[in-house]
Protein backbone atom coordinates (compact mmCIF):
# COMPACT_ATOMS: atom_id res chain seq x y z
CA UNK A 1 0.00 0.00 0.00
CA UNK A 2 1.02 3.33 -0.81
CA UNK A 3 2.76 5.27 2.22
CA UNK A 4 0.87 8.36 2.30
CA UNK A 5 -2.23 5.95 2.47
CA UNK A 6 -0.60 5.01 6.32
CA UNK A 7 0.17 8.49 7.35
CA UNK A 8 -3.53 9.99 6.17
CA UNK A 9 -6.11 7.72 6.25
CA UNK A 10 -9.60 8.57 5.52
CA UNK A 11 -10.95 7.01 9.10
CA UNK A 12 -14.75 6.76 7.59
CA UNK A 13 -13.35 4.52 4.87
CA UNK A 14 -10.76 2.70 5.80
CA UNK A 15 -12.04 0.31 8.13
CA UNK A 16 -14.06 -1.03 5.56
CA UNK A 17 -11.76 -1.65 3.20
CA UNK A 18 -9.23 -3.51 5.49
CA UNK A 19 -11.45 -4.56 7.55
CA UNK A 20 -10.72 -8.53 8.32
CA UNK A 21 -7.02 -8.61 6.81
CA UNK A 22 -3.43 -8.94 7.86
CA UNK A 23 -1.67 -5.63 7.34
CA UNK A 24 2.18 -5.75 6.43
CA UNK A 25 3.73 -2.26 6.40
CA UNK A 26 7.11 -1.31 4.62
CA UNK A 27 8.64 2.16 5.88
CA UNK A 28 12.13 3.87 5.62
CA UNK A 29 11.21 5.73 8.65
CA UNK A 30 10.33 4.07 12.01
CA UNK A 31 8.41 6.64 13.36
CA UNK A 32 5.45 6.10 10.68
CA UNK A 33 4.78 2.55 11.88
CA UNK A 34 1.36 2.63 13.49
CA UNK A 35 0.96 6.15 13.41
CA UNK A 36 -2.87 5.74 12.00
CA UNK A 37 -2.95 2.02 11.28
CA UNK A 38 -1.91 -0.64 13.74
CA UNK A 39 -0.34 -3.12 11.11
CA UNK A 40 0.37 -6.90 11.94
CA UNK A 41 4.14 -7.16 10.29
CA UNK A 42 5.89 -4.23 10.63
CA UNK A 43 9.14 -3.95 8.58
CA UNK A 44 11.58 -1.35 8.38
CA UNK A 45 13.63 -0.66 5.30
CA UNK A 46 13.70 0.33 1.72
CA UNK A 47 10.72 -0.83 0.05
CA UNK A 48 12.48 -1.73 -3.01
CA UNK A 49 14.99 -3.75 -0.68
CA UNK A 50 12.66 -5.51 1.22
CA UNK A 51 10.11 -6.65 -1.90
CA UNK A 52 13.39 -8.41 -3.62
CA UNK A 53 14.07 -9.86 -0.70
CA UNK A 54 10.72 -10.90 0.12
CA UNK A 55 10.67 -12.25 -3.75
CA UNK A 56 13.56 -14.19 -3.05
CA UNK A 57 12.03 -15.89 0.33
CA UNK A 58 8.94 -16.97 -1.55
CA UNK A 59 10.83 -18.42 -4.59
CA UNK A 60 12.83 -20.18 -2.31
CA UNK A 61 9.88 -21.48 -0.61
CA UNK A 62 9.60 -25.74 -1.15
CA UNK A 63 5.56 -25.83 -1.30
CA UNK A 64 4.03 -23.03 -2.58
CA UNK A 65 0.93 -21.72 -0.45
CA UNK A 66 -2.53 -22.58 -2.41
CA UNK A 67 -3.90 -19.19 -4.26
CA UNK A 68 -6.69 -20.69 -6.68
CA UNK A 69 -9.18 -19.13 -4.73
CA UNK A 70 -7.51 -15.81 -4.49
CA UNK A 71 -6.81 -16.24 -8.75
CA UNK A 72 -10.71 -16.89 -8.31
CA UNK A 73 -11.76 -13.99 -6.95
CA UNK A 74 -9.33 -11.89 -8.97
CA UNK A 75 -10.98 -13.19 -12.62
CA UNK A 76 -14.40 -12.53 -11.17
CA UNK A 77 -13.00 -8.59 -10.93
CA UNK A 78 -11.44 -8.83 -14.28
CA UNK A 79 -15.13 -9.90 -15.59
CA UNK A 80 -16.66 -6.60 -15.00
CA UNK A 81 -16.01 -3.89 -17.78
CA UNK A 82 -15.37 -0.90 -15.29
CA UNK A 83 -14.69 0.91 -19.09
CA UNK A 84 -17.98 0.54 -20.64
CA UNK A 85 -20.18 2.69 -22.49
CA UNK A 86 -23.44 3.21 -25.16
CA UNK A 87 -22.24 3.83 -28.32
CA UNK A 88 -24.34 6.41 -30.30
CA UNK A 89 -24.51 6.95 -33.63
CA UNK A 90 -25.39 10.83 -33.67
CA UNK A 91 -23.11 12.39 -31.28
CA UNK A 92 -19.84 12.15 -30.19
CA UNK A 93 -19.03 9.96 -26.92
CA UNK A 94 -15.27 11.45 -25.51
CA UNK A 95 -14.87 8.13 -24.95
CA UNK A 96 -15.53 6.98 -28.34
CA UNK A 97 -13.14 10.46 -29.87
CA UNK A 98 -10.22 9.18 -28.13
CA UNK A 99 -10.55 5.58 -29.01
CA UNK A 100 -10.83 6.66 -32.59
CA UNK A 101 -7.71 9.30 -32.09
CA UNK A 102 -5.65 6.18 -30.89
CA UNK A 103 -6.67 4.23 -33.81
CA UNK A 104 -5.65 7.17 -36.38
CA UNK A 105 -1.96 7.25 -34.41
CA UNK A 106 -0.82 4.09 -33.91
CA UNK A 107 2.18 3.44 -34.85
CA UNK A 108 3.35 6.71 -35.20
CA UNK A 109 5.85 8.66 -32.78
CA UNK A 110 3.24 10.52 -31.02
CA UNK A 111 3.16 12.04 -27.62
CA UNK A 112 -0.23 12.68 -25.48
CA UNK A 113 -0.29 15.84 -22.81
CA UNK A 114 -3.26 16.80 -21.54
CA UNK A 115 -5.08 19.75 -19.54
CA UNK A 116 -7.56 18.39 -16.34
CA UNK A 117 -10.75 17.39 -15.97
CA UNK A 118 -12.92 14.65 -17.42
CA UNK A 119 -11.43 14.72 -20.77
CA UNK A 120 -7.63 13.87 -18.49
CA UNK A 121 -9.62 10.81 -17.03
CA UNK A 122 -10.63 9.42 -20.45
CA UNK A 123 -7.36 10.08 -22.27
CA UNK A 124 -5.59 8.04 -19.23
CA UNK A 125 -8.70 4.83 -20.18
CA UNK A 126 -8.94 5.24 -23.59
CA UNK A 127 -5.64 5.91 -25.63
CA UNK A 128 -3.82 2.52 -25.79
CA UNK A 129 -0.50 4.11 -25.02
CA UNK A 130 2.52 1.82 -26.88
CA UNK A 131 5.23 2.86 -25.84
CA UNK A 132 6.70 4.47 -22.32
CA UNK A 133 6.90 8.17 -21.60
CA UNK A 134 4.69 9.52 -23.87
CA UNK A 135 2.25 10.89 -21.24
CA UNK A 136 2.54 14.26 -19.85
CA UNK A 137 -0.22 15.41 -17.55
CA UNK A 138 -0.93 17.11 -14.35
CA UNK A 139 -1.32 14.06 -12.09
CA UNK A 140 -0.57 15.85 -8.82
CA UNK A 141 -1.84 19.71 -8.66
CA UNK A 142 -4.38 18.92 -10.91
CA UNK A 143 -3.75 22.32 -12.92
CA UNK A 144 -5.78 23.33 -15.52
CA UNK A 145 -4.04 25.22 -18.80
CA UNK A 146 -1.09 22.45 -18.20
CA UNK A 147 -1.59 20.64 -21.95
CA UNK A 148 -1.24 23.57 -24.38
CA UNK A 149 2.90 24.69 -23.11
CA UNK A 150 3.47 21.35 -22.30
CA UNK A 151 2.86 20.45 -26.13
CA UNK A 152 4.71 23.09 -26.99
CA UNK A 153 7.69 21.92 -24.73
CA UNK A 154 7.10 18.34 -26.10
CA UNK A 155 7.19 19.69 -29.73
CA UNK A 156 10.64 22.03 -29.13
CA UNK A 157 11.96 18.39 -27.27
CA UNK A 158 10.93 16.08 -30.68
CA UNK A 159 10.77 18.21 -33.55
CA UNK A 160 9.48 15.34 -35.69
CA UNK A 161 6.98 13.46 -33.20
CA UNK A 162 3.51 13.80 -33.26
CA UNK A 163 2.18 15.73 -30.56
CA UNK A 164 -1.42 15.82 -29.42
CA UNK A 165 -2.85 17.80 -26.55
CA UNK A 166 -6.17 16.06 -25.59
CA UNK A 167 -7.98 19.53 -23.65
CA UNK A 168 -11.62 20.19 -22.52
CA UNK A 169 -12.95 23.58 -23.88
CA UNK A 170 -12.72 25.20 -20.06
CA UNK A 171 -8.62 24.12 -19.47
CA UNK A 172 -7.40 25.02 -22.94
CA UNK A 173 -8.37 28.34 -22.67
CA UNK A 174 -6.47 29.02 -19.23
CA UNK A 175 -3.07 28.92 -21.90
CA UNK A 176 -4.54 29.85 -25.16
CA UNK A 177 -2.31 32.68 -26.00
CA UNK A 178 0.59 29.89 -26.36
CA UNK A 179 -0.96 29.56 -29.47
CA UNK A 180 1.14 32.34 -30.30
CA UNK A 181 4.27 30.64 -29.52
CA UNK A 182 3.59 27.46 -31.73
CA UNK A 183 2.33 29.76 -34.53
CA UNK A 184 5.41 31.80 -34.28
CA UNK A 185 8.04 29.02 -33.61
CA UNK A 186 6.49 26.46 -36.01
CA UNK A 187 5.75 23.58 -33.88
CA UNK A 188 2.80 21.80 -35.29
CA UNK A 189 1.04 20.97 -32.00
CA UNK A 190 -2.42 19.49 -32.07
CA UNK A 191 -4.41 20.49 -29.63
CA UNK A 192 -7.51 17.74 -29.44
CA UNK A 193 -10.72 19.62 -27.93
CA UNK A 194 -13.68 17.55 -25.80
CA UNK A 195 -16.17 20.32 -26.35
CA UNK A 196 -18.75 19.56 -23.95
CA UNK A 197 -19.40 23.01 -23.18
CA UNK A 198 -18.77 22.13 -19.23
CA UNK A 199 -15.90 22.08 -16.72
CA UNK A 200 -17.22 18.65 -16.90
CA UNK A 201 -16.13 17.29 -13.53
CA UNK A 202 -16.92 20.31 -11.61
CA UNK A 203 -20.56 19.97 -13.36
CA UNK A 204 -20.62 15.48 -12.52
CA UNK A 205 -19.96 16.23 -8.97
CA UNK A 206 -22.64 18.61 -8.63
CA UNK A 207 -25.31 16.93 -10.13
CA UNK A 208 -24.39 13.52 -8.32
CA UNK A 209 -23.15 15.22 -5.08
CA UNK A 210 -25.05 18.10 -5.38
CA UNK A 211 -28.88 17.37 -6.80
CA UNK A 212 -28.21 19.16 -10.26
CA UNK A 213 -27.46 22.28 -8.58
CA UNK A 214 -25.43 23.82 -10.61
CA UNK A 215 -22.87 26.62 -9.60
CA UNK A 216 -20.48 28.24 -12.59
CA UNK A 217 -19.50 24.61 -14.50
CA UNK A 218 -21.37 25.75 -17.63
CA UNK A 219 -19.71 27.62 -19.95
CA UNK A 220 -22.58 29.48 -22.20
CA UNK A 221 -19.99 31.81 -23.99
CA UNK A 222 -17.18 30.08 -25.59
CA UNK A 223 -15.51 31.10 -27.91
CA UNK A 224 -15.95 29.34 -31.88
CA UNK A 225 -12.65 27.73 -31.72
CA UNK A 226 -12.52 27.32 -35.63
CA UNK A 227 -12.47 31.26 -36.46
CA UNK A 228 -10.33 31.46 -33.00
CA UNK A 229 -7.41 28.99 -35.13
CA UNK A 230 -7.57 31.40 -37.71
CA UNK A 231 -7.47 34.36 -35.80
CA UNK A 232 -4.16 33.16 -34.50
CA UNK A 233 -2.82 31.97 -38.02
CA UNK A 234 -3.21 27.88 -37.33
CA UNK A 235 -6.14 25.63 -38.73
CA UNK A 236 -9.34 25.21 -37.61
CA UNK A 237 -11.25 21.67 -37.43
CA UNK A 238 -14.80 20.40 -35.98
CA UNK A 239 -16.59 17.71 -35.59
CA UNK A 240 -20.41 17.07 -35.18
CA UNK A 241 -21.07 13.76 -36.17
CA UNK A 242 -19.36 10.21 -34.90
CA UNK A 243 -19.41 9.68 -39.07
CA UNK A 244 -17.58 12.93 -39.30
CA UNK A 245 -14.59 12.22 -36.84
CA UNK A 246 -12.16 9.57 -38.68
CA UNK A 247 -11.71 12.01 -41.86
CA UNK A 248 -11.49 15.33 -39.60
CA UNK A 249 -8.99 13.54 -36.91
CA UNK A 250 -6.89 11.96 -40.33
CA UNK A 251 -6.76 15.89 -41.87
CA UNK A 252 -6.04 17.16 -38.28
CA UNK A 253 -2.69 14.30 -38.29
CA UNK A 254 -1.64 15.18 -42.04
CA UNK A 255 -1.79 19.29 -41.69
CA UNK A 256 2.21 20.49 -40.83
CA UNK A 257 0.54 23.58 -38.73
CA UNK A 258 -0.69 23.89 -35.20
CA UNK A 259 -4.43 22.69 -35.18
CA UNK A 260 -7.47 23.59 -32.79
CA UNK A 261 -9.66 20.63 -33.36
CA UNK A 262 -12.98 21.00 -32.31
CA UNK A 263 -14.55 17.74 -31.36
CA UNK A 264 -18.32 18.71 -29.76
CA UNK A 265 -18.98 15.83 -27.36
CA UNK A 266 -22.05 14.43 -25.43
CA UNK A 267 -22.43 17.66 -23.28
CA UNK A 268 -23.89 15.16 -19.89
CA UNK A 269 -21.47 12.41 -20.05
CA UNK A 270 -20.29 11.38 -16.81
CA UNK A 271 -16.85 9.59 -16.35
CA UNK A 272 -16.56 6.59 -14.53
CA UNK A 273 -15.55 4.48 -12.43
CA UNK A 274 -15.84 6.72 -9.39
CA UNK A 275 -15.74 6.65 -6.20
CA UNK A 276 -18.28 8.34 -4.43
CA UNK A 277 -17.18 11.18 -1.51
CA UNK A 278 -17.24 9.51 1.79
CA UNK A 279 -17.03 5.73 0.28
CA UNK A 280 -14.41 2.82 -0.06
CA UNK A 281 -11.97 2.09 -2.75
CA UNK A 282 -14.13 -1.31 -3.06
CA UNK A 283 -17.67 0.60 -3.21
CA UNK A 284 -16.72 2.53 -6.52
CA UNK A 285 -19.38 3.26 -9.13
CA UNK A 286 -18.59 1.61 -12.24
CA UNK A 287 -20.45 2.81 -15.78
CA UNK A 288 -22.61 -0.41 -16.15
CA UNK A 289 -24.12 0.02 -12.52
CA UNK A 290 -24.50 3.47 -12.65
CA UNK A 291 -28.49 4.37 -13.13
CA UNK A 292 -30.35 6.31 -11.43
CA UNK A 293 -31.37 3.95 -8.45
CA UNK A 294 -27.67 3.11 -7.53
CA UNK A 295 -26.64 6.37 -7.81
CA UNK A 296 -28.76 7.93 -5.81
CA UNK A 297 -28.30 5.90 -3.49
CA UNK A 298 -23.75 6.14 -3.44
CA UNK A 299 -24.59 9.80 -3.48
CA UNK A 300 -26.99 9.66 -0.67
CA UNK A 301 -25.97 11.83 2.40
CA UNK A 302 -22.67 12.20 1.24
CA UNK A 303 -23.10 16.90 0.41
CA UNK A 304 -19.52 17.73 1.17
CA UNK A 305 -17.93 19.76 -1.27
CA UNK A 306 -14.56 17.70 -2.17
Amino acid sequence: MRRRAFRRPHHRTYRRVLAGSKKIHIDIDPSSINKNIHVDIPIIGDAGNVLGDLLQVFKAEAKKPDIRTWWQEIAKWRARNSLSYKKNNEIILPQFAIQRLFEATRGRDVYITTEVGQHQMWAAQFFGFEEPHRWMTSGGLGTMGYGLPAAVGVQVAHRDSLVIDIAGDASVLMTMQEMSTAIQHELPIKIFILNNQYMGMVRQWQQLLHGNRLSHSYSEALPDFVKLAEAYGCVGIQAVKPRDLDGAIKEMITVKRPVLFDCRVAALENCFPMIPSGKAHNEMLLPAEANDEATAAAFAGGKALV
